[in-house]
């Protein structure tokens, strides 16, 4: 018997008993903390922005106050109409190259990391959210779960072609240890909290 066949053999005569339980995850995310408040703190550290609303007509305030409305902006949500672009949805992806700005909703935020929840039935397109030079997301303040734990129990069982969670804008450290916005995706994100 060769050395390696004999080391092989001492393994699996030496094996454990695996009657361990899974530790239960219920307790991650129980401890009592502000979830809206921890959400827009988190935001905040990863080089993002958020504005709280009541309406959409103060979202449509904000994007014309803070963004040029001669530059490409895109929505799929109806109330937006007057300042965005509703007719894109089956351009071809290349024709996206040059949007300003996308603002779509998210199904929930995630306090712990501020994270998004967004699927491909809010997107219009996958790359939407990635190709533009700026980002705003809606979410239902109301809609913010403690943890990361609890998003994917939430997420479970729904069926979707696309979904992903959005957190920050894009940033990279990783060039001469400097930390760099829209290094691969949207420079800014703003995020409105509606409700």
């Amino acid at each position: 018997m060769s050395s390696k066949a004999e080391i092989l053999k001492k393994i699996k005569q030496n094996q454990p008993d695996f009657v361990t339980d899974l530790p239960n995850l219920n307790a991650l995310g129980s401890e009592q903390f502000d979830v809206l408040q921890t959400y827009k703190t988190v935001l905040k550290n990863i080089g993002g922005d958020f504005v709280e609303v009541a309406s959409y007509t103060e979202i449509i305030d904000f994007i014309k106050n803070n963004y040029s409305l001669e530059k490409r902006i895109i929505s799929m949500i109806p109330e937006l109409s007057e300042i965005a672009n509703l007719d894109w949805t089956n351009d071809d992806a290349h024709s996206l190259e040059n949007v300003e700005l996308t603002i779509i909703k998210a199904h929930f935020g995630v306090a712990e990391n501020s994270a998004l929840w967004v699927t491909d039935d809010l997107l219009g397109q996958r790359v939407s959210p990635f190709i533009a030079q700026y980002l705003a997301i809606i979410v239902d303040k109301n809609n913010i779960l403690p943890t990361m734990h609890q998003a994917y129990e939430h997420i479970a069982n729904q069926e979707y072609g696309f979904g992903t969670f959005i957190a920050g804008p894009s940033k990279t450290a990783d060039i001469e240890q400097s930390l760099v916005l829209g290094a691969h995706g949207a420079r800014g994100l703003v995020v409105f909290l509606l409700g």
